[in-house]
């Protein structure tokens, strides 16, 4: 199978690995994506995981429904940048969801997902993240056949969620520095001074 994987992050090597390991023929792809590079490269899949660039309608309606986005966030809740964080400051369902890749953001049919819970006194903001990294990659290769065939049946995301942009986290901290080490007690508690600031 001829799998096109869009990201930016060394974190999906591990991904990369075991694609590759599956007999695949995979193209990692850091760019902003293309109809040419489509016509090009004729993926049976593409893959979006960690991925900077915004997907352009005419690359989603060239691919129907051979694209998907794996995504740090249980949809419909955080959509857009920083998911993880934002799931922390406004107390919201924690996960990881893959859906297809339609027109806006993180907006597409859920294809599958999987909520998690992280001890607050303990979790940090790296471990966390990391953790959302691994289960994603890993929900996708525990449902590989049924998502490499298009066996699986879409669902709606259902209510309206949250949406967040970059400049929506930088607003709140106002200028702040994050470290990531913080436990997510402390990090909420950094929000907080953040917000009195």
């Amino acid at each position: 199978m001829k799998v096109l994987l869009l990201s930016n992050n060394n974190n999906v090597k591990a991904l990369y690995d075991w694609l590759v390991e599956k007999e695949n023929d995979v193209t990692l792809f850091h760019d902003p994506i293309t109809v040419k590079v489509i016509d090009e490269l004729t993926p049976d899949l593409v893959i979006s995981f960690n991925y900077q660039h915004i997907v352009k309608e005419d690359v989603i309606n060239c691919l129907g429904d051979k694209i998907i986005n794996m995504h740090t966030s249980f949809l419909p809740w955080n959509k857009g940048a920083s998911p993880n964080m934002w799931s922390f400051i406004e107390d919201t369902p924690k996960g990881v969801t893959i859906h297809r890749l339609e027109k806006g953001f993180d907006t597409g049919k859920i294809i599958i997902q999987k909520e998690l819970e992280f001890d607050e006194n303990t979790e940090t903001l790296s471990s966390t993240y990391s953790k959302l990294n691994e289960e994603i990659a890993q929900l996708l290769m525990d449902n590989w056949e049924m998502i490499s065939t298009g066996n699986y049946e879409l669902k709606d995301q259902n209510g309206k969620g949250s949406y967040h942009r970059t400049s929506d986290l930088e607003a709140l901290l106002k200028g702040q520095h994050i470290d990531y080490s913080m436990t997510i007690k402390e990090f909420k508690e950094f929000v907080k001074k953040c917000e009195a600031l």
